[in-house]
């Protein structure tokens, strides 16, 4: 019962040490590194690193893909009803075609469009929080399995040091 509740705290720190470490290159830089869909992002690769949308193809693609096809449909129709709608249906169907799915990353042209950002914001934040957070989650990843196999050790060491139970009834000849 006690793991049920301590197990997700794992995650948890994950996204919010990926937050503050975003937070603080962007107080250091002067440099926009977080956008609403790193939020999103930090929920699949800490709490489902082992999904193929947790990949860092498809972290770093599916975001740099979508969030270029928004810049793209931005300056090219501007800010409208559809050119959000068309934005965000190009990043779908490029992902798919490039194998880089990453759900949180279909949000990137609607943030694009609604902030009438500038080429610059495909590198910070996009680029440049894509591969700091994929950085984060690979440190994560080697963390858990350190620790599991640390635990895979210790049972082991506990299953070869138990001591044989001897049936103390039994007779010699």
């Amino acid at each position: 019962m006690f793991t049920r509740f301590l197990r997700p705290l794992f995650p948890a720190i994950g996204a919010l040490i990926a937050v503050l470490v975003l937070l603080a290159f962007e107080n250091t830089t002067d440099l926009t590194m977080l956008m609403a869909p790193f939020g999103a992002s930090c929920v699949i690769v800490f709490a489902l690193p082992d999904s193929p949308l947790a990949r860092p193809r498809n972290v770093i693609g599916g975001h740099v893909i979508s969030a270029l096809t928004g810049l793209i449909v931005y300056h090219t129709f501007g800010n409208h009803i559809w050119s959000i709608a068309l934005a965000v249906a190009l990043s779908v169907y490029l992902m798919q075609v490039t194998g880089t799915i990453h759900p949180p990353a279909g949000a990137d042209p609607i943030v694009v469009i609604l902030a009438g950002a500038g080429w610059s914001f495909l590198f910070a934040p996009v680029l440049a929080g894509a591969v700091i957070l994929v950085g984060l989650s690979a440190l994560y990843r080697f963390i858990l399995k350190r620790r599991a196999q640390q635990q895979q050790r210790q049972q082991q060491a506990a299953t070869i040091t138990k001591p044989a139970i001897v049936n103390s009834n039994s007779t010699s000849a």
